[in-house]
């Protein structure tokens, strides 16, 4: 599932933009209109490529801002703002409103300060952000997950800008281009910044020094009279230059992420009767057909809409109607599952079925029931649900299995699962709710009451069945569907069922050690700093850091020093407080997170039973949640730890790891078809050292651990499709030292090479790339003209087949030592899987022969080019194993 995205458009950017790139036309009334229709253009295409989740635009208010109450002379001397402009802001925000898009303004604060306080609320909570703006300030803005798009050319040329994008344009940080701005000034806003100080040289000195108040702290040390008495006498005004440039992202407003959903139901009718007085004809078509498909407002459309149908149901109240029921039960049932309480493990039960056999929907409410009835009730359902005759078609069966498996219940038959069906097709949506799928593909109404609406879907199942499995058919999945990814929901099914044994005594342990720890950081922390302070707060941590200890600024914010994991990292070897604080965060964290965290979510059988969703991640791998278990730190001992209160059921079992080795450069070698990566494989080599043999240009006994471990990053790192910027990053080399080593790389490793550009290839023709299985991602971005989101695209169509792949590959292993286990009707158990490895608990009589079971059926699963290895440990715990 991919990251939810936020769309912010800068207003008055926009609007000023269209305004002069657009000739000024006017409709029959004399209306200007030329911002008006650039700018919605400019918002439907964003739309379009962006898909965004929420949606806002931000506007200037005519009142001064706290900056022209700092500063008189802020913006003085721009010209006012043609009458030809003027008068077309009402306009846009009326369509707005009718367009049901939230807008942002409040009286002494800019659209730059509401922006930037959107989009740093986005970030925190890991929305992907897209700033569309004119304005170059916003620059400062972008993050990781926060992207700047600006007009390049009029309103067709857009670049996107996210953090890497300013360091490898701009070679500055996007916070240090506030410090640029505070040097060199900006006659648009008319921030006076350093008399003397042109462009180049804010640059040049930002470069060097990181900040504006480290170049005043240096001046001494930088050459030129001039600049040096500039420097000095202007020092304040620098400072004061660099405040006044930089966006506030603490706005006192409300920030509700329901109120700026991307709406489909807005006022189409007003947006057209606006369109027809603006006289916009070929955007009146665009959007009018859009709303019409969403509402159905339009007459002439209605017909296209199924009316809401009256459906023949009958409720099953008793044990006896069930077991007449039996009966008269069709070849094939499709089938909607409702439970109680589907995230607590001991707690959950069927509370309503809805079976529709023969086109007419029985409800049976076994929550209404008495104790008695319902036992009765649960036995007939054995009876069905264990028929492998009456087939069965669900939609989301994993549960069913679940509560199944509690009552002793063989589920089977399960011929089709609608909702991992509508996934396989579609695996980059948001979510595969029925009621949505029935909407969206047969245009029907579902009202009605909950129950109504229920039966309603359970008639419909049949049709989404029909829809689904022909598209599955003519997309050659069958095999995907029906030999991995129903099969799977089984032993998925299983795996929650069993769960993974907690030794509560060792996470209690586990706490006091964490606790005492914390306690000895802080005080070693306080005796360096000379002083208590609340180490948690970042404002009094800045303070004792930059102020009191005075080590070098790295970054501010707009509320003091920035201390986040980055700045610490760069200040590690400027004290011996950094390291303190650095594993202190790291401690009470893993302590929140994983000690308190668990506590919560042990089950009355002592085990925690975590979700496995099918449906959720693009490339097909399996996501682990409430909680989850494939993110247990491993990077730090401390953090290891946790894996030790995992432990094994009982004193006669053991907890077994079986963890493919490089699955996916074994997978890259086989799709890829390079002679020397299969030959190296073939041979059992070490994939690192031999790759660095190649890339340094030594001999294989003469290879460092540091050039395994650079080699290491450039192997993984081709997987990823990663740049010479972002690898000279990792391994801290140059960038022209980075480009070597890639360049050497696929010199080495030609088809490597070959495959990549193949692939990009295939994508941009077809759409979309495959897996060995056909799994099939659509990439969209491979053809969008926007160079960068077009670059994301080739990199997805580059690592989705390999990621993609050893997902399936694992699955199909899972599913065949699953089914070994059953067959040999064995007490081992599948508990956890963590992407590339299988965790088990293995009785000890068993051992032997479900090691046997593992190794065969993991380096068997699949006939490729290369042979896949097992790595198995055994152990007490989980730490162990591994």
């Amino acid at each position: 599932m991919g990251k939810e995205k936020l769309l912010i458009l800068d207003g008055h950017s926009l609007m000023y933009r269209a305004f002069f790139a657009l000739p000024q036309f006017t409709n029959s009334e004399g209306i200007h209109t030329n911002a008006v229709y650039g700018f919605i253009k400019m918002l439907l295409k964003m739309k379009e490529e962006i898909k965004p989740d929420y949606i806002v635009i931000a506007f200037d208010k005519k009142a001064p801002t706290f900056r022209h109450k700092e500063y008189e002379d802020y913006k003085a001397g721009r010209a006012k703002m043609p009458s030809e402009l003027n008068e077309q802001f009402p306009i846009v925000k009326e369509l707005l409103q009718m367009l049901a898009i939230n807008i942002f303004e409040i009286d002494g604060f800019e659209a730059d300060d509401l922006i930037g306080t959107l989009s740093k609320f986005a970030d925190e909570k890991d929305i992907e952000v897209f700033i569309v703006t004119g304005d170059r300030d916003a620059l400062q803005l972008a993050t990781d997950n926060v992207k700047v798009v600006i007009n390049k050319k009029g309103m067709s040329e857009v670049e996107i800008y996210d953090k890497n994008k300013m360091i490898e344009e701009y070679g500055v940080t996007p916070t240090q281009f506030i410090d640029v701005k505070g040097l060199m000034g900006d006659k648009s806003d008319n921030i006076p910044g350093v008399p003397g100080i042109g462009q180049k040289t804010a640059y040049k000195l930002i470069k060097e020094y990181g900040s504006v108040e480290s170049v005043l702290e240096n001046i001494e040390n930088i050459s030129g009279k001039k600049m040096k008495e500039n420097l000095t006498e202007y020092r304040e005004q620098a400072v004061f230059s660099k405040r006044l440039a930089t966006i506030m992202t603490e706005v006192p407003i409300d920030i509700d992420l329901d109120e700026i959903k991307s709406k489909k139901d807005y006022n189409s009718e007003g947006v057209r009767e606006l369109f027809k007085k603006l006289e916009f004809k070929s955007l009146f078509d665009k959007i009018v057909e859009n709303s019409e498909e969403v509402n159905n407002q339009d007459e002439d459309k209605k017909e296209e809409v199924n009316e809401d149908i009256d459906v023949d149901y009958e409720y099953i109240e008793n044990s006896k109607d069930l077991s007449d029921l039996t009966n008269k039960l069709d070849k094939t049932i499709y089938i909607k599952f409702e439970f109680n309480d589907g995230n607590i493990y001991s707690k959950v039960e069927f509370s309503k079925i809805y079976i529709n056999s023969n086109d007419k929907v029985y409800v049976l409410d076994i929550e209404k029931m008495n104790e008695e009835d319902a036992s009765r009730v649960v036995n007939i359902l054995k009876i069905i649900f264990e028929d492998e005759k009456i087939k069965k078609v669900c939609h989301d069966a994993k549960m069913a299995y679940i509560v199944c498996n509690k009552h002793n219940i063989d589920f089977k038959g399960v011929k089709f699962d609608t909702k991992i069906a509508a996934y396989l097709i579609e695996p980059s949506s948001k979510d595969y709710i029925l009621k949505d799928m029935i909407a969206a593909k047969f245009k029907a109404n579902l009202s009605g009451n909950d129950d109504e609406i229920k039966i309603k879907e359970a008639f419909y199942i049949k049709e989404i069945y029909e829809e689904l499995e022909e598209k599955i058919k003519n997309l050659d999945m069958e095999k995907l569907l029906y030999e991995i990814e129903l099969p799977l929901v089984g032993a998925l099914a299983a795996m929650e069922c069993e769960g993974f044994k907690i030794d509560k005594q060792k996470l209690v342990e586990l706490g006091k050690e964490f606790k005492i720890k914390i306690e000895s950081l802080e005080k070693e922390i306080f005796e360096l700093a000379d002083e208590e302070f609340n180490i948690k707060s970042p404002k009094q941590l800045g303070k004792i850091l930059f102020e009191k200890m005075d080590l070098p600024v790295v970054k501010k914010t707009k509320t003091g020093y920035s201390t986040n994991a980055e700045v610490l990292e760069k200040l590690k070897d400027k004290s011996t407080i950094i390291p303190k604080i650095i594993e202190y965060r790291q401690i009470t964290k893993l302590d929140s997170t994983y000690v308190t965290g668990l506590k919560k979510v042990i089950d009355e059988d002592g085990k925690i039973h975590s979700s496995f969703n099918q449906t959720v991640t693009t490339t097909g791998r399996l996501s682990s949640t409430e909680p989850n278990l494939q993110n247990i730190p491993i990077k730090y001992e401390m953090g290891r730890e946790i894996r030790r209160v995992f432990v094994a059921n009982n004193e006669d079992s053991v907890i077994l790891s079986a963890d493919y080795s490089q699955i996916e450069l074994r997978v890259l070698a086989h799709i890829a078809g390079d002679e020397n990566l299969i030959d190296a494989f073939k041979h059992h080599s070490d994939i690192h050292t031999k790759t660095a043999s190649e890339v340094f240009k030594v001999p294989v006994d003469e290879v460092t651990s540091t050039m395994r471990s650079n080699a290491k990053a450039v192997n993984f790192g081709i997987v990823y499709g990663i740049g010479a910027f972002s690898l000279a990053k990792d391994i801290n080399v140059s960038r022209k030292e980075a480009k070597e080593y890639i360049d050497t790389y696929f010199e080495r490793y030609p088809s490597v090479r070959e495959y990549i550009d193949n692939i990009i290839s295939q994508a941009e023709k077809t759409g979309y790339v495959t897996t060995i299985m056909n799994r099939r991602r659509f990439i969209p971005e491979i053809q969008s003209r926007n160079k960068m989101i077009r670059s994301f695209g080739e990199r997805l169509a580059m690592n989705t087949p390999i990621q993609g792949s050893a997902a399936d590959i694992i699955k199909l292993a899972m599913i065949n030592v699953y089914k070994e286990i059953i067959k040999r009707n064995l007490k081992t158990s599948l508990i956890l899987q963590v992407h590339d490895e299988l965790i088990l608990n293995v009785y000890k009589d068993e051992l032997e022969e479900v090691e046997n079971i593992v190794r065969n059926e993991m380096e068997k699963v699949i006939d490729i080019s290369v042979p896949l290895e097992v790595d198995v440990n055994i152990g007490e715990t989980w730490y162990e194993a591994k």
